[in-house]
């Protein structure tokens, strides 16, 4: 059963699918930050500061909240539609980074393909060819 597990844990797919996983986890960070840190002030910017995490509404007690974290520090059952909103921007927001990215690594993934072609494709023979030569050959056999 250990043997099994070491050839388990040893196959490339096991190592790949981790390796994928701690670089997904890093990259998340990088697009949250860059999302949290540098997108959502500019477009705070350009909407007012506005920020609809704090739109909720009480469904359970008469109390008045001044803040989402206000009414659930109280126990209050709150419909927090706002925070559901800004989580969707957010998502959209992510996933547009997340494909810009991933379309120039495409862009320069094809350009190094182009290069490395450029670079092997074989240069055109000098003098003739097999064919010239044997077309050569034929034609002087006819006469």
């Amino acid at each position: 059963m250990l043997k099994e597990f070491k050839d388990f844990i040893a196959k490339g797919n096991v190592m790949d699918m981790a390796v994928g996983i701690i670089i997904g986890a890093a990259f998340t960070a990088i697009v949250k930050s860059m999302v949290d840190d540098l997108i959502n002030p500019i477009i705070g910017l350009f909407l007012g500061g506005v920020d609809f995490t704090n739109n909720f509404i009480v469904l359970s007690g008469d109390g008045d909240y001044a803040s989402l974290a206000e009414a659930r520090e109280a126990g209050a059952a709150a419909f927090a539609y706002g925070s559901f909103f800004m989580a969707i921007i957010n998502f959209l927001i992510i996933a547009l980074v997340v494909f810009m990215l991933v379309r120039y690594v495409n862009k320069a993934k094809d350009a190094a393909k182009k290069e490395e072609a450029a670079v092997e494709a074989p240069a055109a023979p000098v003098g003739p060819t097999e064919l010239d030569v044997l077309l050569e050959i034929r034609d002087s056999l006819k006469k």
